[in-house]
């Protein structure tokens, strides 16, 4: 049996101070900062712990964040799918500014993206005052948090899925075209399954993204208890009043959920390589 070599040679020398350099800069930034929460955590008892997470404003901060976030991440898989292969597959006028503004939820600050998206759906905003007409509520809800989510998480989408469709032979529609397929078929048979696993990594990445989002949200969803209040604005609130540990252990909790959804994500990504080369 070979032994395990921790040094891996190179023709490059410095692996011993480079991995001392990385284990220390990921400990002083990610895991010290990280330790420490769950140690503040730790300061709550049982008994208080359980009466935070049983507390109805808490089950409903979460059951909000949790139900729009995947309402969000299911409309940017969606239209994430519908934007990569215009970008894709189709040339037009504009083409380069429509790529370029799909990365601007990345470069915008949250609080930016929250002021604009209230001033224009809020009810005296110009899509607000269409929609409120309507009896449709779109700031100040659970709708309009559902429309920050989607905003900050439509990139995650498409930029997963648009390399794959790029690399994606055109002779295998063009196949399946000749041997009588329709365009369902074709789409359903040979285009989706090869999109499929980029999608629900981009569809995930959307969903982690969007749990914990509060910027952009912090403005348009009117911040009201058992209503519009989701679990980060609820951590704030906690710290304002100067409830640290129940702060941290509603931190610890969605900490330990996005630690699942990473998880997932790197599933997802393995299977997406192994579906790649099958291919």
């Amino acid at each position: 049996m070979r032994a395990f070599k921790l040094k891996q040679y190179s023709i490059l020398p410095g692996f011993g101070l480079t991995l001392g350099f990385t284990v220390f800069y990921l400990s002083l930034i990610v895991l010290i900062p990280l330790s420490m929460l769950f140690l503040k955590t730790s300061m709550l008892t049982a008994d208080d712990f359980h009466a935070l997470f049983s507390s109805a404003r808490t089950q409903a901060a979460f059951k909000l964040s949790f139900t729009v976030s995947l309402a969000a991440a299911l409309v940017n898989a969606f239209f994430g799918l519908l934007v990569a292969w215009v970008l894709v597959r189709y040339d037009f006028p504009g083409k380069k500014l429509i790529d370029a503004l799909i990365d601007l939820p990345f470069a915008l600050p949250t609080a930016v993206a929250g002021i604009c998206l209230t001033a224009i759906y809020s009810p005296k905003g110009p899509l607000g005052h269409f929609l409120y007409s309507w009896g449709i509520q779109s700031a100040y809800s659970p709708l309009g948090i559902m429309i920050a989510l989607t905003f900050i998480g439509l990139p995650f989408v498409v930029r997963t899925v648009a390399p794959v469709l790029n690399e994606m032979e055109k002779e295998l529609e063009e196949a399946a075209h000749s041997l009588g397929a329709d365009w369902f078929q074709t789409f359903t048979r040979v285009i989706f399954p090869v999109v499929l696993p980029s999608l629900l990594t981009g569809t995930a990445m959307a969903f982690a993204r969007a749990l914990g989002e509060y910027g952009s949200v912090v403005f348009i969803a009117g911040n009201m208890p058992m209503k519009t209040e989701i679990v980060p604005l609820l951590i704030m609130t906690k710290l304002e009043q100067y409830q640290y540990a129940p702060a941290t252990a509603l931190a610890a909790v969605m900490l330990t959920i996005s630690f699942g959804l990473l998880l997932l994500i790197n599933v997802l990504h393995a299977w997406t390589r192994r579906h790649q080369v099958v291919l």
